[in-house]
């Protein structure tokens, strides 16, 4: 099959470093995660993926624990039936939580659940090398610098990533990181992977805030909709086809969360800034995934897509990032009343 032709249009999709990396990415992009090898798989995942190439999307995120494997399968037979050239997209797997097997060296941060698990994960994507590798989350059982000499390893001797990332990591561990790399001439990360929206802001805003003024830090932010919750569908309940439905066990405290005061007061704050984006000319989704990427320190937004309308929807928040002026900022302000307090 020949190399299918670049479709990237940097008049239209903003791309970003990569934290202090000479990387770009895409300002969004398209992850796997409770979607492909799970609810979707075949023809769906390859049109999903060809639907945000076709935007500009050059970055594409998924892990080893993402449906116990499948989504990297589905992926990888995606990107090979695509055939889009390698040096035109960004790849990025996650090692930690295994597959689902129970032996104890088969998840995380060992110096050979690293390798090994990055090695596996290559073969269920039929690539020879990631760009980025994340370590899932942080591993207390195991020395901080064994953790980092692992990811140098994969790096430096083996050749199977480019750069390496946190996801979900303490500030003060990602710092212990960057020091013990920096003290021992190994390669430190560059880029955290954490949950990002305009209900989840702590961390991101505050406790991540040094490492962004000293670093650089690159961020990859997951659940830019709070997990649909800002895209007003669940204003009346739970829709059939919605993440809820799908993945009900995994979301079952979400769920009863909604019922409760709290959570029907954060469904009136959707409410109203469905009416912002209604006067900028947009909808809730759109608005939510521009406020995230306003943001100077997030590099990519990490999009969830199980069908290619919904892709459709959500790359139409690219012509609201220019509207988000200071004033529109703080009405969006005034109706969340949650900004961290420095």
């Amino acid at each position: 099959m020949p190399a299918v032709e670049s479709k990237f249009n940097p008049k239209d999709m903003e791309f970003r470093r990569l934290g202090p990396a000479g990387l770009k990415v895409s300002v969004f992009s398209l992850g796997g995660w409770l979607t492909y090898g799970g609810t979707q798989k075949g023809s769906i995942v390859k049109e999903c993926m060809e639907a945000a190439w076709s935007y500009g999307i050059n970055f594409f995120d998924t892990a080893e624990v993402y449906a116990k494997g499948e989504c990297e399968v589905e992926m990888g037979n995606a990107f090979k039936e695509l055939n889009w050239p390698r040096d035109e997209y960004v790849l990025s797997t996650k090692v930690f939580f295994g597959t689902g097997r129970t032996e104890p060296n088969t998840r995380g941060l060992s110096k050979k659940h690293i390798v090994e698990g990055l090695k596996s994960s290559l073969k269920r994507l039929q690539h020879d090398y990631v760009d980025v590798v994340f370590a899932h989350r942080y591993d207390p059982d195991v020395p901080m610098k064994e953790i980092v000499e692992a990811f140098t390893q994969t790096i430096r001797d083996l050749n199977l990533a480019y750069y390496w990332g946190t996801s979900e990591w303490p500030a003060e561990k990602i710092q212990e990181a960057v020091d013990i790399a920096e003290k021992y001439n190994l390669i430190a990360p560059i880029v955290e992977q954490p949950q990002y929206n305009a209900f989840h802001r702590e961390r991101f805003e505050k406790e991540y805030a040094p490492l962004f003024k000293s670093y650089q830090m690159g961020t990859t932010i997951w659940s830019p909709l709070d997990s649909g919750i800002l895209t007003g569908k669940y204003d009346k309940g739970i829709p059939e086809d919605s993440r809820f439905a799908t993945n009900s066990d995994f979301f079952k405290g979400t769920i009863e969360k909604l019922k409760s005061e709290e959570g029907q007061a954060k469904l009136e704050k959707v409410r109203k800034l469905g009416k912002i984006a209604e006067k900028l000319g947009g909808n809730t989704t759109q608005l939510a995934l521009a406020w995230a990427a306003k943001n100077p320190n997030v590099s990519t937004v990490i999009l969830g897509a199980s069908k290619v309308e919904q892709i459709h929807d959500n790359l139409k928040a690219l012509p609201l990032l220019a509207k988000l002026t200071d004033d529109v900022y703080q009405e969006i302000e005034d109706i969340l009343q949650n900004k961290p307090k420095a």
